[in-house]
């Protein structure tokens, strides 16, 4: 049975405390809280990168109901909170989170935006301990930098879901159905 890409974040979520809590060692990959929760976030987006990749660029308009964002419009809004998600996660001044999904109408340019939020998350993901347990602001909230990560992760599997769904609509199993 496949859990959900959110109660996979929530489940590590007890692992990231106990991290927070260790004393900081030197950790060339980053610090251990990020790296117990980086691979949790590499998995969903490497869902969402795979499924970007692989839906074609017809279906990139598809959106199953009114009110919805379209599959290209997924694709265009995780890369875009994941600017903003890590931006906040690494101090630095975030893009507003719809930069990507207003400016991107082509498949290529979606999927080269995704590709690239991922590279600059990756950055994120590898920070210290000390780095990661520094506060920042996200959506008016004060969190720490560990939070943003976590909520980008979950948001991530969140939007996954979503994609799966569209998927499946259009007759295709999606990457995480494959294994």
């Amino acid at each position: 049975m496949r859990l959900a890409p959110a109660v996979l974040a929530l489940a590590a979520l007890p692992v990231l405390a106990g991290a927070q809590q260790q004393q900081a060692r030197p950790d060339p990959a980053g610090g251990a809280a990020a790296s117990a929760l980086r691979p949790v976030w590499q998995q969903m987006v490497g869902y969402v990168q795979s499924a970007a990749e692989e839906v074609g660029e017809a279906d990139y308009a598809f959106k199953p109901v009114d009110g919805v964002r379209t599959f290209g419009q997924l694709v265009g809004h995780v890369a875009g909170a994941q600017f903003m998600m890590c931006a906040a996660a690494l101090g630095e001044q975030p893009r507003a989170e719809d930069a990507v999904e207003r400016s991107a109408t082509t498949k290529a340019a979606l999927v080269k935006a995704l590709k690239e939020s991922t590279a600059y998350c990756e950055r994120a993901y590898q920070q210290s301990d000390a780095d990661a347990a520094k506060q920042t602001t996200l959506f008016g909230q004060t969190m720490s930098r560990l939070g943003a990560l976590t909520l980008n992760a979950v948001h991530d599997g969140e939007h996954y879901g979503n994609i799966v769904t569209y998927m499946r609509m259009k007759g295709m199993v999606p990457p995480s159905s494959r294994r």
